[in-house]
């Protein structure tokens, strides 16, 4: 699975993260920790970019600049006392519309300080499953001396999907962390695409909302749904190997007792038949034996056309089944091989756990099949 995943501090721009926890408002609940190093910015590089994007970027606005609904009313009464003033010539309309066009200009400059200097850290769980809820975790740094944020939301961006986890940070001390949290439960498997951070802030009166987007990579790999599976006791798959091959080996079970000779293993020693000192009596026992399953995934469509919807379906309700089998096969100790019609294979024992496999699963994509292969099936 993916680690954790550092976003690049804005030197020149605040940099935060939008954060509403829409399912869990608990979990978004900050903690303060004082006195903690800031996270080290990665180095920002512009290989492999574009003339174009360098261009775009060196002429994008730096904050991007929205009206609320309470914005919306105030810069409407503003334009009318300002018309008033005009038209009547009124001392006191002028100031008051003075009073409302610096109000404007203080809350420009209040939201810019709050978003100015701030480090964002995304931390991925080193594991996700689809249908299961897991926590990604946002710490903010405050790179200012003596000037505190406030009001802060941050949003983690995914590439294709639409942004619905945010997290708010109310006020974040000079050279201090916040650390909040949102809950997400995947819907489908493969590679999760984090690209960035949106923060944002509404500091202070709440009439504009200021915020600018900050570039993070990150990757979280999906691993398919695993249902509980039942095994017969003597399931087969595809393939077995010596199931019920009988011999002498190191294996828990006992076969017999023998009389010890020379180079045995002392341990395995029957001491309760071992009467005479000069004569000791072994333990004869058998040699352990594993289950090869192997498993075969359809992972090849017609050349000719696209995977339709149902094709679709079946192969993804075909990986979960595969998934949750390999898994029981392993926890009972059986060595597992998935294959592909394609051609791709995975394989995992019971010491090496279920994540090869399952990580196989997660990024296996349908293929078409070669044209070769096509025209001989027709023919």
């Amino acid at each position: 699975m993916k680690g954790p995943s550092v976003s690049a501090p804005d030197s020149s721009h605040p940099g935060g993260q939008e954060a509403s926890d829409a399912e869990d408002p608990s979990s978004s609940r900050p903690v303060l920790r004082r006195g903690a190093p800031p996270p080290p910015p990665p180095p920002a590089t512009e290989q492999g970019k574009s003339a174009l994007e360098r261009l775009f970027k060196r002429w994008r606005p730096p904050r991007k600049l929205k009206l609320t609904r309470e914005g919306k009313y105030f810069i409407g009464v503003t334009f009318g006392v300002g018309f008033a003033a005009i038209n009547t010539g009124n001392n006191l309309l002028y100031l008051l519309l003075g009073m409302l066009l610096s109000l404007i200009v203080v809350s420009g400059v209040m939201s810019e300080l709050s978003l100015r200097d701030l480090a964002v850290v995304r931390r991925l769980p080193p594991r996700a499953q689809v249908g299961r809820a897991h926590l990604v975790e946002i710490e903010v740094f405050n790179h200012k001396h003596r000037v505190p944020s406030y009001a802060i939301e941050i949003e983690d961006l995914r590439a294709g999907q639409p942004a619905d986890k945010r997290c708010f940070f109310l006020k974040i001390s000079p050279r201090s962390t916040q650390v909040a949290a949102y809950r997400r439960t995947p819907a489908r498997r493969g590679r999760d695409k984090h690209v960035g951070f949106r923060v944002a802030t509404r500091f202070p009166f709440g009439l504009f909302e200021k915020s600018r987007e900050i570039s993070a990579q990150g990757d979280l790999i999906i691993y398919p749904a695993v249902d509980p599976v039942s095994l017969p006791s003597d399931g087969r798959g595809e393939r077995v190997g010596g199931a019920t091959a009988l011999g002498r080996g190191t294996g828990d079970e006992v076969l017999g007792v023998r009389a010890m000779r020379e180079g045995d293993d002392p341990r395995d020693i029957y001491w309760r038949k071992s009467t005479h000192p000069d004569h000791f009596v072994l333990r004869e026992r058998g040699r352990e034996t594993r289950r090869d399953v192997a498993f075969l995934l359809e992972s090849t469509y017609s050349a000719s056309s696209l995977p339709s919807d149902e094709w679709t379906t079946r192969f993804e309700r075909r990986i979960r089944d595969v998934a949750s089998r390999a898994v029981a096969h392993l926890k009972r100790g059986d060595t597992v091989l998935i294959r592909t019609t394609a051609g791709e294979r995975a394989r995992s024992t019971a010491a090496g756990g279920a994540d090869p496999l399952l990580r196989f699963l997660a990024l296996l994509e349908a293929k078409a099949e070669p044209e070769t292969r096509t025209k001989e099936a027709a023919e």
